[in-house]
């Protein structure tokens, strides 16, 4: 997406003028604009002068956004508040000019405070009042004459906007009062006393002047609180280093942050910022990632750890090889995607889209048929202009434009301080519509890599079994090996030499250790190995892999030495994530290719409400797709094979340490690796759209209210009558009404869901009452189907039970495979006859070995 910054825009309706003639370009596919930031986001392969051109064309101006920090001239950056101090001077000058003449025009006349005699003689010269009040209200006009060209331009190109209704309410009510100037005059020279005291009444001078005197005030307000809903962008834009201190040839140089390159070693020091996303190469420290992720406990980091720019080093002195630089930094894509979230719309916003490209044009309407209806009435011309100025100065479109944005610019910085990307307005407004969550299990759910859980030594110590243990596994590359070698590590435990080392596939691993046999593997394979295994450590490993892990029996010569259980466990914030969603009213479900017994035990540990196991990576998306027929689908995955079922999902949320191609299909990215942040995000979107909503309700009634009372609708009935001048002062405070709302979502903490009280999702209620059907229709057709019992050698774990239940099930007529590693079987349902030798192929290709039909 290209981003162009706009200006002249101010309000709804200039946004809908320029999205039109963008979109009328050839090329151009897609066109979003934004009221709160001026900055245009296009999609398609039109040039950029073309673009420039057709915004030319419809009266503004644009100018393409560079977001290098070069001297580059492309363009200011979205957040850059240039518009304040110029309302300021705008608005002091107004103030001061108004000043004087409120005091000729009311402070004289009404009060009667004290003027230069000059305008009173011979009972007062009220031309030359008349004509002060003209130069004054003129000056203040021309101090304000943006409204004036940026509305009758405008009006030319047949586009009004809200300026043309300013420029209109505030023109209309100067030239009527320039044209009762000069019929006073014509009363002086015929001495018409009576009449020339009347006209003076008459003057709407100061009408004039302080409706733009207060459209101005309205609009610093509004600038103002525009560019606190910024300030979350602002603030992370300021964490960009500036400097970095490079190590070249042994010596330490500082040198811009532009000047660093990949591969380059940086120093940081206690108290500074990180300069770029590295790696450790020397040295430990103890870092304040709060800048990216919100979390305020610092995260120790040592030799081969991941550092990101803007990070703050808190103790300890380290050295760094720079991997990402520049706008390739983690920070850097942060701002770019809370900047691009900025730069698209909301599908909320649509409404007010409508209504705004149609909305002044109707106030103008509406203002001449109020013009010539009291005309018609038989009010005087004067009565009738109060009327028609009042609805022009009183109807505010820019509430309309600012209702959507401002609340989804605010919810966006919520979400980066705390570490929720939302990649687009409508991933923010989509999530919080959720009804049902799928979770992938590895690296989202549990943590994605083997770790020893449970350590159970029969006739030696624990650490001589670890020792042992993690002797015989230091040259075997399976994972599960990795976690026992983890394990010693963490136990500081000193691996010893081993010969004659061998490993059988599916089964286990033998060599010498100190002249001993040392053996390790699955129950089978140790039961081959030594003549006796006891029914405590058959019960033991029975145990462990109901609770989805895997036992590895090591024995030493005819002696089982113990037994290690070993799996991926869950993450600690795992099930507090899943409860707090079940809170919301959320059906959780569980998506993974794991066999059904560890799927079930992850489960039921993580209190998922459904666990579909033995799930194809090509088949999770079709997954995703089922649960969107019974309602909004979020999906949440890390790996490489969920990128189909993130992008088929409703909203997909990445965990932030998953893969790029995991992060790049989803529509939101969860930083800090974390389940809570699910439950953040959607609370977060939930009381974004909430927000959202006042906004847009304000934004109605107020028009809806306020234009009829204006109009002198209810004059007659209930006596109700606006002045000009407090029209100008509503239509003022209207958009900063709608941006001070916004701002007020500053103080959601979206941690903090104590108030949340359990409820049943309306898609698990209702599984709860057909599961017993369900259950019984299963088992029907369970009961109907051919069992046979397959005898299969080489399977260890819980892995290798999977590859051979895939393996399985791909056969036509097998409708469930059940292998068990432990008794070396396979129970498999069949719906047709299938042949040893299908039987036979599958497993041989799946690469263990086919023992025949265990009779």
């Amino acid at each position: 997406m290209d981003k162009y910054i706009v200006t002249g825009m101010s309000c709804a309706a200039c946004v809908a003028r320029v999205e039109k003639a963008v979109l009328k370009v050839p090329g151009v596919n897609s066109c979003t604009v934004s009221l709160l930031t001026n900055s245009m986001g296009v999609e398609g392969e039109a040039s950029s002068e073309k673009i420039i051109n057709a915004v030319e064309k419809a009266g503004y101006k644009a100018q393409k956004f560079s977001s290098k920090k070069s001297n580059s001239t492309q363009g200011q950056a979205p957040t850059e508040d240039s518009e304040t101090q110029l309302l300021k001077k705008r608005l002091v000058w107004s103030v001061l000019l108004l000043s004087v003449l409120m005091y000729f025009s009311m402070g004289h006349m009404m009060l009667d405070w004290p003027i230069p005699a000059w305008f009173t003689k011979n009972g007062g010269n009220h031309v030359a009042m008349g004509i002060l009040q003209m130069i004054l209200s003129a000056l203040i006009m021309l101090v304000n004459k943006k409204f004036f060209v940026s509305g009758f331009k405008s009006l030319i190109h047949l586009a009004p906007n809200m300026d043309t209704l300013v420029a209109l309410g505030s023109g209309v009510s100067f030239v009527y009062s320039v044209f009762v100037l000069f019929e006073m005059t014509d009363s002086v020279l015929l001495t018409d006393s009576a009449r020339t005291l009347k006209l003076m009444n008459g003057f709407y001078f100061e009408s004039a002047a302080m409706i733009v005197t207060l459209i101005t005030v309205g609009k610093l307000l509004e600038s103002i609180s525009k560019g606190k809903t910024t300030d979350a962008l602002k603030s992370l834009m300021k964490l960009s280093p500036k400097t970095a201190v490079l190590l070249k040839n042994g010596a330490e140089k500082t040198v811009k942050i532009e000047e660093v390159q990949k591969g380059d070693i940086f120093v940081v020091r206690p108290g500074e910022n990180i300069p770029a996303d590295g790696i450790i190469i020397e040295g430990s420290c103890s870092v304040n990632e709060s800048a990216l992720t919100g979390e305020s406990i610092p995260v120790d980091k040592k030799n081969g750890d991941k550092v990101c720019a803007a990070t703050l080093n808190q103790t300890g002195f380290i050295k760094c090889r720079a991997v990402k630089v520049g706008e390739d930094t983690t920070l850097s894509q942060i701002i770019q995607m809370v900047s691009d979230a900025a730069a698209t719309k909301a599908p909320i916003a649509k409404i007010a889209d409508k209504v705004s490209g149609i909305f002044v044009p109707a106030v103008i309407l509406i203002s001449i048929f109020t013009f010539l209806a009291w005309v018609f009435a038989g009010e005087e011309i004067s009565f009738a202009l109060n009327r028609a100025i009042t609805v022009l100065v009183v109807s505010c479109p820019c509430a309309l434009g600012l209702a959507t944005p401002v609340a989804i610019m605010v919810g966006n910085g919520i979400g980066a301080k705390n570490g929720i990307l939302f990649k687009t307005s409508a991933a923010l407004e989509q999530a919080g519509k959720s009804k049902i969550v799928v979770l992938d299990k590895t690296g989202t759910i549990t943590k994605g890599e083997p770790l020893v859980t449970d350590i159970f030594a029969f006739e030696v110590s624990e650490r001589e079994l670890l020792e042992k243990a993690s002797s015989l596994e230091s040259k075997s590359g399976h994972p599960l090996a990795k976690a026992v070698l983890k394990k010693a590590g963490e136990e500081k435990i000193e691996l010893k030499q081993t010969s004659d080392f061998t490993a059988i596939p599916g089964n286990g691993l033998s060599a010498i250790l100190e002249g001993k046999k040392l053996y390790g593997g699955n129950l089978s394979f140790i039961q081959s190995k030594i003549s006796n295994v006891s029914e405590k450590s058959k019960i033991l490993a029975e145990k462990a892999a109901n609770q989805g892990k895997t036992p590895l029996f090591f024995a030493e010569e005819d002696r089982l030495l113990g037994i290690i259980a070993v799996a991926d466990v869950i993450k600690s914030d795992s099930s507090k994530a899943i409860e707090e969603l079940k809170n919301l009213g959320i059906f959780v479900a569980m998506l993974t290719g794991d066999n059904e017994k560890t799927a079930r035990a992850i489960g039921a540990q993580a209190g998922v409400d459904e666990v579909i196991a033995g799930v194809l990576p090509d088949k999770k998306a079709e997954k995703v797709l089922e649960f969107k027929k019974k309602g909004k689908v979020c999906m949440v995955g890390d790996g490489i094979n969920d990128a189909p079922a993130l992008t088929a999902a409703d909203t997909g949320m990445a965990i932030g340490s998953g893969t790029d191609v995991a992060i790049d299909a989803a529509n939101v990215v969860l930083i800090k690796n974390s389940l809570l942040d699910v439950s953040y995000a959607i609370r977060l979107s939930k009381k974004t759209v909430k927000n959202i909503h006042e906004n847009l309700f304000w934004a109605f009634f107020y028009n809806i209210l306020l234009i009829p009372i204006a109009a002198g609708a209810y004059i007659k009935l209930f006596g109700l009558e606006m002045n000009p001048m407090f029209g100008a002062a509503a239509m003022s405070l209207s958009s900063f009404c709608v941006v001070t709302n916004a701002l007020r979502l500053n103080f959601f903490n979206l941690r903090n869901s104590k108030h949340k009280k359990s409820k049943k999702s309306a898609l698990t209620a209702q599984n709860e009452v057909s599961a017993e059907n369900k259950n019984k229709q299963e088992a029907t057709k369970m009961a109907e189907l051919t069992e046979k019992t397959l005898k299969v050698e080489g399977m260890m774990c819980c892995n290798c039970e999977n590859h051979v239940k895939k393996a399985l099930e791909k056969i036509e007529g097998v409708e469930t495979a059940s292998p068990d590693h432990k008794t070396s079987q396979v129970t498999v349902k069949l719906s047709k006859d299938v042949s040893e030798s299908e039987f036979e192929k599958a497993i041989t290709d799946a690469g263990y070995t086919y023992a025949g039909l265990n009779l």
